[in-house]
């Protein structure tokens, strides 16, 4: 009789704590009753507070790998070897799916050191962002006055007087898991990554062009005069679609990142 073959114990930790994540994403946001409460939003920043880069597949190099190999080929790094892909294999910015359904979105962002993700936007959105590994400067913006909502046209253009919440802010991993909401919180932020940085998010609800929630990526201009910045659009895009910018990595899901190969086939995804 063969012997069964288990999962490395890291993995089937990975598993529990993203498998949670989702878990509780899924009973907050898919009740149609209600906004999340602050309650609830407290109870998912501490979930994505304990979690590392590990839990998704990659060693932030704080000693979570688990393996000694020489050998950096991303063919190698799966779930055979039971090894944790390098954040040094980020060479531009890297979005890694984890799940995404009419209510909520999961995903990482890893960047290499210099990247920068341009000044954009969270329509009626609220985020969960917890910085996995590494750091990075935020600069991040509310509006004074919302402009009208987005609607389905990928030619709207929103501009508008919008305040300062974070000016070239430093954050260091390990750090508190921050949220945003569409009226406060610095629902338009950039991202520049001083050292390689991943930052796993939770959107609700996902980007939508459909249903009027577009990724519009800004210019800003300071004025003098005022404690703040007036915005205007550069494009408006689906984030999905900065080419040049963002990579997703289809190989990260089947082969580069082990953890993900085991998670995307084990979560209890609802269709």
């Amino acid at each position: 009789m063969a012997a069964l073959a288990f999962p490395p114990q890291h993995i089937i930790m990975a598993l529990s704590k993203v498998q949670a994540l989702y878990d509780a994403c899924d009973l907050v946001f898919s009740s149609p009753a209600a906004a999340p409460t602050v309650g609830e939003i407290r109870w998912l920043q501490h979930l994505l507070d304990g979690m590392r880069a590990a839990d998704v597949g990659i060693d932030g190099g704080d000693g979570e790998s688990t393996s000694s190999s020489s050998s950096s080929s991303d063919d190698e790094l799966g779930p055979k070897g039971g090894r944790l892909l390098p954040a040094r294999a980020f060479t531009r910015i890297t979005y890694v799916h984890i799940h995404q359904c009419a209510d909520f979105s999961m995903g990482v962002f890893c960047f290499p050191a210099g990247a920068t993700l341009p000044l954009h936007d969270h329509p009626e959105m609220v985020v969960l962002s917890k910085l996995l590994y590494g750091s990075v400067r935020v600069t991040s913006y509310d509006w004074v006055t919302a402009p009208p909502p987005p609607s389905c046209s990928a030619t709207t253009r929103k501009s508008g007087l919008a305040r300062v919440v974070a000016a070239d802010e430093v954050r260091r991993a390990p750090c508190k898991t921050t949220v945003l909401f569409p009226r406060s919180g610095g629902n338009m932020h950039a991202f520049t990554a001083v050292t390689p940085c991943a930052i796993l998010d939770v959107l609700t609800p996902p980007y939508s062009e459909e249903l009027g929630r577009p990724s519009t990526y800004f210019n800003d201009t300071t004025i003098p005069s005022l404690p703040g910045a007036c915005f205007y659009p550069s494009t408006v895009r689906s984030i999905h679609a900065l080419g040049s910018i963002i990579k997703k990595k289809k190989s990260a899901l089947h082969s580069s990142l082990i953890s993900w190969t085991t998670i995307s086939q084990s979560l209890r995804f609802i269709p």
